[in-house]
């Protein structure tokens, strides 16, 4: 987030950091006026979505993943630097973000309850796992400019070493709510088909972890390889779901 990294660059976080936006633009103005105008104009945008469906229950939702976003990095909360981004992570593009999006395709203004369903609830899980696994990676190749500044994150606590463990539990647990998924149904056959197709990615991203934890120049590297696993396995969970209502009986 632009905005992020505004604030990681007024405490020293990003000095170092070639690809933080502020170094990439040269202007914390810029980078800021930039951050704030596209938050205004999306959530603007999403807000009049929602309320011309009569979909309250979106913008709510919404709601509560931005303000995720905002104790994440934001003075004065700035809980990413208590270690706690990794869970308001979760909590905003899992169940929060996915949730809303999901809401904005159909009215359910008349709705009392939640329309969400264990498919849902299981998408944006496994949604949530995935983002918040880029963001764990991407401390690794910092911890000690973290430290320096104050910023607890779980890798300035646990250290790289537990921290590559930390990766190889999440990956495995990623593909274990998976199957679990399948297995009760929440998630239709041809969404576990396709997703476990990214095996090979997430076996990718544990052993480049495991064996370039120490070596800060090549660890840098191991966000964009959970980037891949991220886009990889999202567009398979997607494709899953769209084939299991194209061809219903035969992938449900």
């Amino acid at each position: 987030m632009g905005s992020n990294d505004v604030y990681d660059f007024d405490t020293g976080a990003d000095k170092n950091k070639k690809e933080s936006v502020v170094n990439l633009v040269g202007s914390r103005s810029v980078a800021f006026i930039a951050a704030y105008s596209s938050l205004l104009l999306g959530f603007a945008g999403l807000a009049w979505t929602s309320m011309g469906g009569g979909n309250i229950h979106a913008i709510l939702f919404l709601a509560c993943a931005i303000l995720c976003g905002y104790v994440y990095q934001c003075p004065p909360f700035r809980l990413s630097y208590q270690g706690l981004g990794e869970p308001l992570c979760f909590a905003a593009f899992g169940p929060f973000a996915t949730s809303a999006f999901y809401l904005l395709l159909g009215s359910t203004s008349e709705m009392s309850i939640l329309p969400l369903t264990g498919t849902i609830l299981s998408a944006s899980l496994l949604v949530g796992f995935t983002t918040t696994l880029i963001l764990f990676c991407s401390h690794f190749h910092q911890v000690e400019e973290d430290k320096a500044v104050g910023k607890f994150s779980p890798l300035v606590r646990l250290g790289t070493e537990r921290g590559s463990g930390v990766v190889k539990v999440a990956v495995a647990m990623l593909y274990s709510l998976l199957f679990a998924s399948g297995l009760s149904r929440a998630l239709p056959l041809a969404c576990i088909l396709l997703c476990s197709l990214t095996l090979p990615m997430g076996k990718l991203v544990v052993g480049f972890v495991e064996e370039n934890y120490k070596d800060k120049g090549k660890i840098f590297m191991a966000k964009y390889f959970c980037v891949r696993l991220h886009a990889l396995f999202g567009a398979a969970l997607a494709s899953g779901l769209v084939a299991a209502r194209a061809f219903q009986g035969y992938f449900s």
